[in-house]
């Protein structure tokens, strides 16, 4: 398979075709080539880098973070440190959200204790 249809892509990442445009648009997914036909002709990686988009959407990264941990990923020039960096970053962020959670677990369950 030398390429996928921008359908055939999203069925294969389990993404809507719409999310695909969107992220070419704020530069997550390249653009891909066109065939002479018109249609675009996504590269089978393709479905890696949006499989990792999303994972990484769901652990709490945002549009920009990800653009910038794709960034890392392509430039061979950065060093792992950096990317360390950037993740332990990302995980002091979440166990802060995951106190203040827990924080307002225990007013909620002290609430339904009084009530």
């Amino acid at each position: 398979m030398t390429g996928l249809t921008i359908g055939r892509l999203a069925r294969a990442a389990s993404v809507n075709v719409e999310t695909i445009r969107y992220y070419e648009r704020r530069g997550l997914l390249p653009e891909p080539p066109r065939r002479d036909s018109g249609y675009r002709q996504y590269p089978p990686d393709s479905v890696a880098r949006l499989r990792f988009i999303k994972r990484a959407q769901d652990l709490g990264f945002s549009l920009k973070e990800i653009a910038e941990l794709l960034d890392l990923r392509v430039n061979t020039e950065t060093a792992c440190g950096e990317v360390m960096q950037r993740v332990e970053t990302k995980v002091a962020e979440i166990e802060q959200k995951l106190a203040t959670l827990e924080r307002m677990r225990q007013i909620l369950t002290n609430l339904l204790v009084h009530c």
